[in-house]
């Protein structure tokens, strides 16, 4: 079900938050949106709170970690850009989805491999888009993270990532804000806004196995992915970075490389979906996210 916001301002959309928790229209919420954390005229506490309701429910939070790399853009303004991670996605209570490059056979569509999401070539995109990630100035590091190798005092963002290169992207018809009026054509989208609903299919697929909801999934994301469990659920990406910068080079903002295991870049990596979805319904467990 989609829960149409009366208009895109922050209090509107946590309103249709709410909405959403209170009535228990659905089991997964995908939020393809975000902004800096600084730059949130409603408080992050208050927003944890209305997380902290979802996790009460089961219901499982996935947020886009954000496109433009290790920055995020002035709040007044698209410019200058400044180094934050995006909220909600830094969330703990919220699984941060970060995105990559996937390179798979044209004929059959097997896997090959994947880099972290950073194009510069999108003509229709003055600046690097890139797969959001870094830590965060506001929300501590949560017991799930740990003893996570490249985590300090700080909530580091994404928890995981998926598909969401441009090239390659989102096939999709678009028939509003065209021109000609309302003309309908095709146009390809992609970016942590399409990686994000793509693993709230996957949280929606673990609740179908499990036979019931499994809510917040984080601390059995970070189980698996420290466990000896990781290789085989999950594709660790290793190649790219999350640099920011206009396409003229006059602004850059310094990101982070990806790594072994987790990064602040696409956290754990993608998954194999058949091997993680029973895991998620084996290891979640009721209680997972009191505490945070």
């Amino acid at each position: 079900m989609d829960i149409e916001a009366r208009s895109p301002s922050a209090a509107d959309l946590l309103s249709a938050l709410n909405y959403s928790v209170s009535k228990n229209v659905g089991d997964i919420i995908s939020l393809s949106l975000g902004q800096g954390e600084t730059c949130s005229p409603v408080s992050l506490a208050t927003l944890h709170q209305a997380y902290r309701a979802a996790a009460n429910k089961g219901i499982t939070v996935f947020a886009a970690s954000g496109d433009e790399g290790a920055a995020q853009p002035a709040c007044a303004g698209p410019l200058p850009f400044f180094q934050s991670v995006s909220t909600p996605a830094s969330d703990p209570l919220v699984t941060g989805v970060g995105a990559t490059q996937l390179d798979a056979s044209v004929k059959k569509g097997a896997y090959i491999g994947e880099i972290a999401l950073n194009e510069t070539d999108i003509s229709s995109i003055p600046f690097t888009f890139a797969s959001g990630g870094g830590f965060s100035t506001f929300f501590k590091r949560p017991a799930y993270q740990d003893g996570v190798a490249g985590i300090g005092a700080f909530r580091g963002v994404p928890d995981v990532a998926y598909s969401g290169a441009i090239n390659g992207g989102v096939i999709v018809i678009e028939s509003f804000d065209t021109f000609p009026a309302h003309i309908p054509h095709q146009i390809t989208v992609g970016g942590t806004s399409a990686a994000t609903p793509q693993w709230a299919a996957i949280g929606a697929l673990a609740d179908q196995l499990a036979g019931k909801r499994l809510g917040f999934l984080n601390k059995a994301l970070y189980k698996i992915g420290k466990g000896g469990n990781y290789a085989e659920t999950f594709h660790d990406i290793t190649f790219g970075n999350n640099t920011f910068h206009l396409s003229d080079f006059s602004e850059i903002v310094d990101g982070y490389n990806t790594r072994t295991g987790w990064d602040a870049v696409t956290g754990w990596g993608t998954p194999k979906v058949a091997e993680l979805v029973p895991l998620l319904a084996q290891f979640v467990k009721k209680d997972d996210s009191k505490g945070l």
